[in-house]
């Protein structure tokens, strides 16, 4: 009697594995070898040197992040001084609090903060203990997108798509950064990857497990989080190979696991009352729903946010030009879009090479994951009419990367095929010109790199269009060529934003453009305009926060308040305050109002010692108008300084009565004169604060710096 073997060939590697008859006998186990090893050597089935060059990757990913990380200083002095407050106070790390007295948030959840602010009670407060814990979420995100993609494919395709994650500059930017953007990135990574596991074998506790990652990354920035959802719950409704019943049951059990992870901090702070947690930041009614739903929510979509700092741009957003061009634009082309041509012609070729399979092909179903994730993410960053920066886009890489070490992988194995090989062809040809193109907006960057990747990368197309035919030494010769003129641009790039501090709240990648922000017509770079002409330079002998890059002036021109492309300048000296020259447009001098709203001060050693004495007397050693102004202080000082109106100064928080009580309380030492955006806001607040300050308190003068003395009224009283 003879035994049929009923396994499928390989290229059928998607069947059901019911349906393949009996199995082989297994092998004797064999004695598990000890972690080192394991570590070291990875699966059995993969070659010598795939573990080490996994390995490799990750070392040289946290090498290069880590280079040079304290030049960025604080980064975004927001953050830093709500880590700061954590660090202090169990109160404020549950918050999220700009300071350790609890007087207003910041206007996100405090998820991204937490791994910092434990961070810097184990090691102190510096650049370095709120930096490192994003460094180790970059290395951690080309982890998973190396799983995710060696899992259905070969190690090859998962070396190259960790490689395009790490050398993606706006990824290399922002996981160097400390705004919430690298824990997002981790975590949708996370959730794809494992709702592919869930597609692979059906089983309930992938999907729960992405539904508590998508849960958390909401409590990282909120509704963001929740782009990606339709496409993950369709593709597993459509492809995993379970009964349609059981696929409903699971996506219902994912859900409730993702309100749970997401809503337990929300039901927390919603009945908390009032009066004895800090005033929810970007909120106009102390309400978190109100933030996630407004200002956060529907307000990105709608350009609607209330106490925003607004804008001014074209086609019908107030954040720049909306449209399906939006990403390959001067401002944010540079920072995500090299690999994007290639990876959408990758992820269709990808989806033909799947045609035949079955329904539950879990090879589709990651193209779909993947690939879907990144067609919603650019269909809502370009046509989103709210805030919109150009960091943004780092949600994108964590999408981009996967598809292309797969739709690479695919179209490789089926080289011989004339389709493929001209597919494989039109990818490269499409990085190559399109690489040539970003280059070339930066006319004195490295000019001969944009030949280099063009007729590299011409080269390696027309090899690839005879790959099938070629020997081994000559395959392997063009695969290296297209490598590396497909990865030259972003490469040198992401280098650049290594070689650069960067600070302030709206950071961007890479070299200055022409027509971007930095280049000429645009600005955000030091010593250079702002867009439409505004400008925003440090100087003096104070702590500044962080170095180089700081990306100033608003879009639209200037500052708020100020005429679109008027001249105005904010030039911060080294007693903290904003000297503020006459801005056209403004109708008056007083543009100082504005310091501190994108970049963090300067504090002189002065006004450092002024604020610190007999701070221990007090609640808030001071009291200023914006975030970013309040946050200089708090990091220079150590000392809880009450940010009045949120970050852009239009919170209403406190109001003018709970301030006059806190000042009667004898809870507040100094008032610091200038900040936020001229004191406005649909309130008011900020404005009423100032003008009762500077008409009862005496001033004190500090270099160029002032500052009322809330304990010192003028009439003496």
């Amino acid at each position: 009697m003879t035994t049929t073997n009923h396994a499928p060939p390989a290229s059928d590697r998607d069947a059901d594995p019911a349906t393949w008859g009996p199995p082989a006998p297994a092998p004797p186990a064999e004695p598990r070898p000890p972690f080192p090893r394991r570590l070291w050597r990875g699966r059995p089935e993969d070659p010598r040197w795939a573990r080490p060059a996994f390995l490799g990757l990750l070392l040289a990913t946290c090498a290069l992040y880590l280079y040079d990380l304290s030049a960025s200083g604080y980064a975004n002095s927001f953050y830093s001084a709500a880590v700061q407050a954590g660090s202090q106070s169990w109160k404020a790390f549950f918050f999220g609090s700009l300071d350790a007295a609890n007087a207003i948030t910041v206007d996100k959840p405090p998820a991204a903060l937490w791994p910092m602010a434990l961070s810097v009670r184990l090691f102190g407060l510096s650049s370095w203990a709120i930096l490192v814990p994003e460094v180790l979420m970059g290395v951690a995100t080309v982890a998973v997108v190396y799983a995710a993609v060696r899992r259905r494919f070969s190690p090859g395709a998962g070396l190259i798509a960790g490689a395009v994650l790490a050398l993606t500059p706006v990824a290399a930017l922002m996981f160097r950064f400390n705004n919430p953007d690298a824990l997002l990135a981790l975590l949708m990574a996370t959730a794809c990857h494992l709702v592919i596991r869930a597609l692979e074998d059906g089983r309930t506790k992938w999907l729960v497990w992405a539904g508590v990652a998508i849960g958390f990354a909401f409590l990282a920035k909120t509704l963001q989080a929740f782009l990606i959802l339709p496409v993950l719950a369709a593709v597993y409704a459509v492809c995993a190979p379970v009964s349609l019943r059981r696929r409903f049951g699971q996506l219902a059990l994912a859900t409730v696991a993702l309100v749970v992870s997401g809503g337990w901090w929300v039901a927390i702070v919603e009945l908390w009352p009032a009066s004895s947690r800090p005033y929810v930041g970007g909120s106009q009614n102390n309400s978190f729903l109100e933030l996630t739903f407004g200002y956060n929510g529907l307000g990105r979509l709608n350009g609607e946010e209330t106490g925003s700092v607004g804008g001014g741009g074209g086609g019908g957003g107030n954040w720049g030009g909306t449209g399906w061009d939006r990403l390959f634009g001067a401002n944010i082309g540079g920072q995500i879009s090299w690999l994007i041509p290639a990876a959408l012609i990758l992820l269709v070729a990808g989806l033909v090479a799947a045609g035949r399979a079955r329904r539950t092909s879990a090879t589709r179903g990651a193209f779909l994951v993947w690939g879907g994730s990144l067609l919603i993410t650019t269909l809502v960053f370009s046509y989103m009419q709210g805030i919109f920066h150009e960091y943004y886009t780092v949600a994108l890489a964590p999408y981009v990367a996967p598809l292309i070490g797969m739709g690479a992988a695919t179209l490789w194995e089926r080289r011989g095929t004339v389709w493929a090989s001209l597919t494989l062809a039109g990818a490269m040809t499409a990085t190559a010109a399109w690489g040539y193109v970003l280059l070339n907006r930066s006319s004195d960057y490295l000019p001969w790199l944009k030949w280099l990747v063009l007729v590299g990368g011409l080269a390696a197309a027309l090899g690839l269009v005879f790959a099938g035919r070629l020997g081994r030494r000559p395959a392997r010769g063009v695969v290296a060529l297209g490598l590396v003129a497909a990865l030259a641009g972003p490469a040198a790039y992401t280098l650049t934003t290594l070689n650069e501090g960067h600070s302030g709240s709206i950071v961007t990648a890479g070299p200055a453009v022409a027509g971007g922000r930095g280049g000429p017509g645009g600005g955000g770079r030091p010593g250079g305009a702002g867009p439409g002409g505004g400008q925003n330079q440090q100087n003096g002998n104070g702590t500044t926060q962080g170095q180089g890059n700081q990306q100033g002036g608003m879009p639209g021109g200037g500052f708020p308040g100020g005429a679109p492309g008027a001249p105005g300048q904010n030039q911060q000296d080294g007693g903290g305050t904003t000297q503020g020259r006459n801005t056209p447009g403004t109708g008056r001098g007083d543009a100082g109002r504005m310091g501190g709203l994108l970049n963090g001060a300067s504090v002189s050693s002065q006004a450092r010692k002024l604020l610190t004495a007999d701070s221990d007397r007090y609640t808030w050693a001071a009291a200023a108008i914006g975030a970013q102004n309040a946050a200089s202080y708090q990091l220079s000082t150590g000392e809880p300084v009450m940010a009045i109106g949120g970050f852009n100064g239009t919170d209403p928080s406190p109001t003018l009565a709970q301030f006059k009580q806190y000042v009667a309380d004898g809870k507040i030492h100094y008032f610091i004169s200038g900040g936020g955006m001229g004191g406005g806001g649909n309130s008011g607040t900020s404005a009423q604060i100032t003008e009762w300050v500077e008409a009862g308190f005496q001033k004190v003068t500090v270099g160029s710096a002032t500052f009322y003395d809330l304990t010192r009224p003028t009439d003496g009283s």
